[in-house]
């Protein structure tokens, strides 16, 4: 049976698990993860909708096509040759990408791909993983990551806001604002028109 990432937060926050995102998924959302403000909880929402897709994907998707490591990643696959030997093969991209950055070792030591994105807001490096474990004081996580992708990726959203100081940042719902934050998250701001309808779409909710 797919997870059903929605419904499993809400059974969380003990309100009624039928995947809509409502009023009062939205005030025990606040109160669980302790948000300062409701406006926390809109920002959260709205990023995590986008980085998800709609809260559809949680894992990291690097099956790349060589043309699509040639716009993505070109800085690590500057000659078609070379994206042409990793196209479709996930692991292998995921550990030229990720390596030697991020915590991860280099591009034999396995961990771009061990560690690459996971949760609602794409956990990414053995460096985030390992602070979030020591945050938590449950090291034996290190052995089971997928739990990321599953009943840990808010959790692990939340403590990634919380992280990187993004509370400090959710002052308000207006474009500005909005872009401040997508930065933070996304290190640019790909999706940033999307991300922006969304904190409207969840700021009703206020």
């Amino acid at each position: 049976m797919k997870y059903d990432h929605v419904k499993e937060l809400q059974k969380k926050l003990r309100v009624k698990p039928d995947g809509i995102i409502g009023k009062k998924t939205f005030e025990a959302l606040c109160e669980y993860y302790s948000f300062p403000d409701p406006i926390v909880g809109v920002h959260f929402l709205a990023q995590c909708d986008h980085e998800t897709a709609g809260f559809k994907k949680f894992e990291e998707n690097l099956n790349y096509s060589a043309k699509g490591l040639r716009t993505v990643f070109k800085k690590y696959f500057p000659e078609p040759i070379i994206a042409q030997a990793f196209a479709r093969k996930p692991k292998q991209i995921a550990n030229r990408v990720y390596a030697n950055r991020m915590g991860n070792g280099d591009e034999n030591s396995g961990d771009g791909w061990r560690f690459r994105g996971r949760g609602a807001i794409q956990l990414t490096g053995r460096s985030n993983y390992e602070a979030f474990v020591e945050d938590f004081e449950m090291p034996f996580l290190l052995d089971d990551l997928d739990r990321f992708s599953t009943d840990l990726a808010f959790d692990a959203a939340a403590w990634f806001f919380w992280k990187n100081n993004i509370f400090d940042l959710c002052i308000n719902t207006d474009k500005k604002t909005v872009k401040e934050i997508t930065k933070k998250i996304n290190g640019g701001y790909n999706g940033l028109d999307h991300r922006i309808r969304l904190t409207s779409k969840y700021g009703k909710l206020l």
